[in-house]
């Protein structure tokens, strides 16, 4: 966890210190792009870790979605700070924005690298992992391991993010395009309509995760999967009315349903790894999806449009990952409240958990 925060905090910085196309050409370019990748490395390795950590350190079982979902906190409360931050040097920097604005939210991160190092050297490991190693359960090539044990919940825990990832990447991303050049509003207008979204955001992550421990992880993630592919529709209509008051209620409402699974999610993936698996298992997982659903929606989005001329097709792609969700879902084994400490067999669920 130290050596993920180090990794991604410096690349953060260090895209700050790039020099421009003027100093050194498209070197620039490459430099940045490497950059990125050293980034999104360590970011591979920091959310398995950092959720693991507080799941595993839940002291009820009846609680883990609840516990689970507030490292899912971080992810909507730091875009709702980098969208502050871009809104707020934009308005300073003005034309210089993309001269030398950008780059002082990049320098600002270090403050956030110290704060997480300082927390994290006075954290132990788990209970749960302390058990692992206290019975020489800890494998030598876990990523080996469990794609050879548990290929079946890799390949399900990555599709049943398509209905979260897709929809929050055109949500997040792909609307600063389609409404700066589709709808005529400014980059202003949708970075403030974006900093609402993520506040309201990361006030309902928490609530899902915690109406997951009541109702069943399955159960909470299947309601999200549904709330998803419904509100496509919706979102694009409120869009396509270009009315400046519709599109900010359709943007600063878009991200509730897709925290809707975004809260369980957490539990619902570590859950389904044995323990001496589970960091693995759990980020490959989760991981992988970034490449088939996050990555790739921004862009399967805009090449829709440019067919189409129409925004129906990107809300029918919507529903098409909601119903790959619901049905990779279906396909898990539920354990919520149940003991997860002991190692899963090769094809069954342990004994005191029942699929649901």
């Amino acid at each position: 966890m130290i050596a993920t925060l180090l990794v991604t905090g410096l690349a953060t910085f260090a895209v700050g210190l790039v020099p421009t196309y003027d100093s050194i050409g498209i070197w620039g370019a490459i430099l940045l792009t490497v950059i990125r990748l050293i980034q999104g490395i360590g970011v591979g390795g920091e959310w398995g870790g950092s959720m693991l950590l507080a799941m595993e350190w839940a002291r009820s079982n009846n609680n883990r979605g609840f516990i689970a979902s507030w490292p899912q906190f971080g992810a909507p409360a730091g875009l709702f700070l980098a969208n502050l931050a871009v809104l707020f040097f934009s308005q300073i920097s003005g034309d210089q924005f993309l001269v030398w604005g950008w780059r002082i939210p990049f320098f600002i991160s270090i403050v956030m690298v110290g704060i997480g190092l300082w927390i994290r050297l006075g954290i132990l490991e788990t209970p749960v992992f302390r058990k692992v190693l206290a019975e020489e359960r800890v494998e030598r090539v876990p990523v080996l391991e469990v794609l050879k044990r548990q290929p079946k919940q890799v390949a399900l825990t990555a599709l049943l993010r398509m209905p979260e990832q897709a929809p929050g990447y055109i949500v997040g991303t792909f609307i600063f395009t389609y409404g700066t050049t589709v709808l005529g509003v400014s980059r202003d207008f949708v970075l403030t309509a974006l900093l609402v979204q993520t506040a309201l955001g990361f006030l309902w992550v928490t609530v899902s995760g915690h109406l997951s421990d009541r109702v069943g992880r399955k159960k909470m993630y299947i309601i999200g999967c549904v709330f998803v592919g419904v509100f496509g529709f919706i979102y694009f209509a409120l869009l396509d009315t270009k009315i400046p008051a519709l599109i900010f209620i359709a943007v600063a409402l878009s991200l509730i349903p897709i925290m809707t699974m975004y809260g369980p999610e957490a539990a619902l993936i570590a859950e389904s790894f044995s323990p001496g698996l589970r960091y693995s298992g759990t980020s490959l997982g989760y991981q992988l999806a970034s490449i088939i659903a996050g990555g790739p929606s921004p862009f399967i989005a805009t090449a829709l449009y440019a067919s189409f001329q129409s925004s129906l097709p990107i809300a029918l792609y919507i529903v098409g990952c909601a119903v790959i969700g619901i049905v990779s879902t279906a396909l898990l084994t539920d354990y919520t409240n149940k003991d997860i400490s002991e190692e899963y067999d090769k094809t069954q669920a342990p004994a005191q958990a029942t699929a649901d």
